[in-house]
């Protein structure tokens, strides 16, 4: 019987993001080694979300970002990514940039692996824009407690 601790899909996408925020790529590859395919749609999903509700935080605090500002932060954090995906990335960021969403789009529908490291650079990206690295880490550590509350919580059926 193994001491290790059973790492989650939760845990997976948090630490990932946790290693873009300090622009750390042996933290990212270890925080996605040995995912599955269910685990990476699972890593995805849970990545999606915290993009989503990262987008609504800036959305309803009127935080603006220059997206000058947002491309070079973009290229920083994407260079801990595997190197593919941090051309893929950049230029996918680019593309948004100019107004064109439909490359974004294109390459999460085509490539999971690509989309989770996407979604985790753009929650990495978005977080830190709004709550620096500190605040960044401490809303990650706030989700994961309710994630874990929630996994283990009898009322939720789960």
């Amino acid at each position: 019987m193994s001491d290790t601790p059973h790492r989650t899909s939760y845990d997976a996408a948090l630490d990932a993001v946790r290693g873009y925020a300090h622009s750390d790529a042996v933290a990212v590859r270890e925080a996605l080694a040995g995912l599955d395919a269910r685990s990476w749609t699972e890593v995805y999903d849970v990545l999606g979300g915290l993009l989503r509700s990262t987008i609504g935080i800036m959305e309803l605090t009127g935080r603006h970002w220059k997206l000058d500002d947002l491309v070079r932060c973009t290229d920083g954090v994407s260079a801990a990514a595997p190197p593919h995906y941090e051309f893929a990335m950049a230029e996918a960021t680019r593309a948004w940039a100019r107004g064109d969403q439909s490359v974004m789009r294109a390459f999460s529908g085509r490539d999971i692996q690509g989309a989770a490291h996407m979604s985790a650079i753009g929650v990495a990206v978005l977080g830190l824009a709004l709550w620096g690295r500190s605040g960044l880490l401490a809303v990650l550590e706030e989700f994961r407690a309710a994630a874990d509350t929630l996994a283990h919580d009898p009322s939720t059926g789960a």
